[in-house]
């Protein structure tokens, strides 16, 4: 939001509030310099005062919250008088009737956390659930025909000098030297140093810098003195080419994410637009025959921006009461049409437990968002099925440990942070990073099954790819760039919605910054 009122706006409207007997503090002048010049101040002001006279005790100060409601009433009504500029005109021909709302929806739950987390945060379940991590990726990696022959750490250990032997184990300590790279391993039974010089081929090198914390592989190792193991390969879990799942027929879904409703820096507008989109009411005739296609709409988390979420957020809010925020986030989904089925993940904004898995946003919360419509409201991450190809559900938030921990990636092309997440086969490898993760006594976040679909967010970047038959999609944000992003270098490119036809996994980005 840009603010650019003049100061002659700023002094009518503030004689016109001194005028009727209120004084304004300098939070509300802070929060008017923010609105842009096309509002009209002095009627937001009147409209404040004349619900000012209404409360039964005569106030000082003007409401923040009634004038932070009254501001939000104007922004809302101009930008959706932009919206209705663009809109496709009548033309008094019969509006096509949209492919989708003849169609039955076939969507199944495959997998879900919410009625399945309950740590108590004990000891015991902390060393359970990296139990459960070493075990489920100990199967994965025995999938793969150059591993079936791994022996524990303990026999590593056992073997003659010079002996070629392969071990699965999980990273505890990673040390580079000018020499090499350094890592403490173990499994369930026994710990080993292994040293990878820098004189090994680059490949190897390379899969040793790119190694995270927590991390479970199987490496092959060369027995040498002092119990000291040499490493000669890294083999992730990896996923198995796939040929995918289709629908038999050509329905599509919308991937989008990260809407961050309450933040001043929502775009609203253009959400207003892909909503008329999916109406058939915005858009040329080829993009309205595609909206006709689309039964299904997936949010992959950070509906809202929150509160308290990170330092001064609280100055970034246009809405600062989570309730509110989600109020306005049902008013949205309402106007989605009743036929498009919605589903519905959290990410690290919304009101539930930060610690993956998390659970469905809490009803208590959002209640008006579960009264306005029908949804499926799912726990982060989750598998969900439709018709036929299984789509994975993650919001994203180890994607920042991947950025920042191994070589080569970066926030401008988080389908490859993505990519990293399948062939480790697991959503947050590294515990202890950035990404909170709870200890349950089960590891929900190894990825056992492989999807036909990887969606994400949470770096505000929508971009996609197919990797071993698996499409790797991004679904990108509906939020301008923030001022920590600016901070950070980080261009995001928002509004940019894939459209995936099931029948074929093609993807259709659009656009909804510009008219088309």
């Amino acid at each position: 939001m840009k603010g650019d009122l003049s100061e002659e706006a700023l002094r009518r409207a503030v004689s016109t509030a001194i005028e009727a007997g209120y004084q304004l503090s300098k939070e509300m002048f802070d929060f008017l310099e923010t609105l842009p010049e096309t509002v009209d101040l002095e009627r937001i002001i009147e409209n404040v005062i004349r619900e000012m006279q209404n409360l039964d005790e005569k106030a000082l100060f003007i409401d923040f919250k009634i004038l932070e409601n009254e501001a939000r009433k104007m922004m809302r009504s101009l930008e959706e008088k932009a919206v209705t500029a663009t809109v496709v005109p009548e033309t008094g021909k019969a509006t096509l009737r949209p492919y989708a709302k003849d169609i039955e929806p076939d969507l199944r739950i495959i997998e879900d956390p919410t009625d399945e987390v309950e740590t108590t945060g004990t000891l015991e379940d902390y060393m359970e659930y990296f139990r459960d991590r070493f075990r489920k990726m100990t199967r994965l990696l025995r999938q793969r025909m150059d591993v079936k022959d791994a022996v524990s750490v303990s026999e590593a250990l056992r073997s003659p000098n010079g002996a070629r032997v392969k071990i699965i184990c999980m990273l505890s300590e990673k040390r580079e030297t000018r020499r090499g790279i350094i890592l403490t391993v173990e499994d369930l039974e026994s710990t080993a140093t292994i040293y990878a010089p820098r004189d090994q081929k680059s490949t190897v090198i390379e899969k040793a810098k790119s190694l995270l914390l927590d991390q479970v592989v199987c490496i092959s190792v060369v027995k040498g003195r002092n119990n000291l193991l040499i490493a000669e390969d890294f083999m992730f879990p990896e996923i198995p080419s796939k040929k995918p799942n289709r629908a038999p027929i050509p329905v599509y879904t919308a991937l989008i994410s990260d809407l961050h409703v309450g933040s001043r820096m929502f775009m609203e507008s253009e959400f207003q637009r892909f909503i008329l989109w999916l109406k058939g009411k915005f858009g040329g005739e080829d993009a309205r025959r595609i909206a006709g296609h689309v039964k299904y709409v997936i949010i992959a988390g950070d509906l809202v921006d929150g509160v308290g979420v990170y330092p001064q957020q609280i100055g970034e809010l246009y809405i600062k009461d989570i309730y509110k925020q989600y109020e306005a986030v049902a008013e949205l989904l309402q106007q989605i049409p009743e036929y498009i089925e919605v589903i519905i993940i959290p990410g690290n904004h919304d009101a539930t437990r930060r610690a993956l898995p998390q659970p469905a946003i809490q009803r208590r919360y959002a209640e008006p968002m579960y009264e306005a419509r029908k949804i499926h409201s799912l726990g982060d991450p989750s598998v969900v099925s439709l018709h036929g190809t299984n789509i994975l559900l993650y919001h994203g938030r180890s994607l920042d440990d991947v950025t920042s921990l191994v070589p080569n990636m970066n926030f401008q092309q988080p389908e490859k942070a993505m990519t990293f997440l399948l062939q480790c086969r697991h959503l947050a490898p590294s515990y202890g990073a950035r990404t909170p993760i709870a200890s349950e006594r089960e590891d929900h976040l190894v990825i056992e099954n492989v999807p036909d679909v990887f969606q994400a967010g949470h770096v505000h970047m929508m971009s996609y790819s197919t990797y071993r038959g698996v499409l790797v999609v991004n679904s990108g944000a509906w939020q301008a760039q923030t001022e920590y992003q600016k901070e950070m270098g980080h261009i995001p490119n928002p509004c940019i919605v894939p459209i995936v036809n099931l029948q074929t996994l093609d993807v259709v980005p659009i656009d909804f910054r510009t008219s088309f």
